[in-house]
């Protein structure tokens, strides 16, 4: 891939972007097709190559919500090059209030070491340090690691903190950190890890290994400077101290504010998209990969809000919402639970269908985000009152 700045001037910049491939190419007839909806290159029920027909689609509404256009040039047999622009503006300088976890000085001069393979990586780490007036030092691995910590204790000049990637070639994360906790020269540093791909047992894994808090990439600025100023400042507390996690962060600012989420969808790419999109705005995810395991989920506990793919394998979003409405009928269950329908195809009768099976709202694929704030900012009311009406009918019994 290419980039450049293309035009600038002191407020306003184009950037140029060029990305290549050695692929099969593209016939000059589908140039333009190819970034309509569900459209593709090779039309055949065998194709070998081909998705779901948004992939560009989706980049398209991007590259022309931020100013700029995109173009293929391609031939067959041979690759294509793809092009696109985008217009972005220099940002006034501000200050950012980041709350009172804990006072500006905990951070002031605490020697930091960042451990990750990507170079990427852990430039962008040690600039956040830096702005912190935090003492990065980064190496790529744990081999690494080890040497610069027992180059520091040998100094008598230890490090605070470490940042820790999971994934990592030879060691990885979680070898590492017990490495470190089996060296007791070694283990007095707080650890914080940060993976971009979480599993089930690993937080259990990080309270066994001493780790402090375990975070998702990738990590905003904020959340990753409360979550430093918390750990450190536990220091000091006594007792056992919480894993700090995404979770905890939004539980311990905004409790109310948290929605707990099923998403039922059965494609992988989707399923990290909305994923992605729900946990920036702190709200807490459980996945299904198709309608019989929705059905699973609801039945362990209840969800503040149901997003429901409605073609999915094995049992489809519309059965799936129409068993949840017949059960909850057959229960006497007043607690409704709100379940929106995701579908790729917007055609006519399709919201009737939804509706008819017992869906509450609509959202078409791809998703727009301020569509999907909406219908966040809905529940979160819907929510809000029920807690308030709940709260108000206990005050009176007493």
């Amino acid at each position: 891939m290419k980039v450049r700045s293309e035009i600038g001037d002191a407020r306003r910049h184009v950037l140029y972007f060029e990305v290549a491939d050695t692929g099969i190419g593209i016939a000059p007839r589908n140039k333009e097709l190819i970034f309509n909806s569900f459209s593709q290159a090779d039309t055949s029920t065998t194709r070998k190559y081909g998705g779901t027909g948004l992939g560009l689609t989706i980049s398209k509404r991007l590259v022309e919500l931020l100013g700029g256009k995109i173009w293929v040039e391609s031939e067959l047999g041979i690759g294509s090059h793809f092009h696109f622009t985008m217009q972005i503006e220099a940002a006034d300088a501000q200050t950012v209030e980041l709350g009172t976890i804990a006072p500006p000085e905990i951070l002031f001069g605490i020697k930091v070491l960042v451990v990750d393979d990507n170079l990427t990586n852990r430039r962008i780490l040690e600039g956040m340090l830096k702005r912190w007036d935090m003492k990065p030092t980064s190496v790529d691995g744990g081999e690494e690691a080890l040497a610069e910590l027992s180059a520091a204790y040998q100094a008598q000049d230890r490090f605070g903190l470490i940042l820790l990637d999971m994934h990592m070639p030879m060691m990885d994360g979680f070898t590492l950190a017990e490495r470190i906790r089996d060296t007791p020269e070694l283990s007095t540093a707080i650890v914080v890890m940060l993976t971009s791909a979480g599993h089930r047992g690993d937080a259990a894994r990080c309270r066994e290994l001493g780790i402090s808090a375990y975070l998702l990439k990738p990590i905003r600025q904020s959340e990753l400077r409360e979550s430093i100023a918390r750990v450190l400042g536990a220091g000091e507390q006594k007792g056992a101290i919480p894993l700090v996690t995404r979770y905890s962060l939004h539980d311990a600012r905004e409790p109310g504010a948290v929605l707990r989420v099923l998403l039922a969808e059965d494609n992988v790419v989707n399923q990290r998209l909305m994923v992605r999109l729900l946990e920036k705005r702190g709200h807490r995810v459980v996945v299904a990969a198709n309608g019989r395991e929705a059905l699973q989920e609801i039945a362990k506990e209840s969800f503040d809000l149901i997003l429901m793919d409605v073609q999915m394998p094995e049992m489809d979003g519309l059965a799936a919402t129409t068993a949840l409405r017949k059960k909850e009928k057959e229960s006497g269950n007043r607690d409704r639970q709100s379940v929106i329908a995701l579908t790729a195809y917007a055609m006519k009768g399709d919201y009737e269908k939804c509706m008819e099976a017992g869906m509450d709202g609509y959202l078409t694929k791809p998703i727009r985000p301020q569509e999907l704030d909406e219908v966040l900012k809905n529940c979160l009311a819907r929510k809000t009152e029920t807690a308030e009406v709940v709260q108000d009918t206990a005050t009176r019994s007493d």
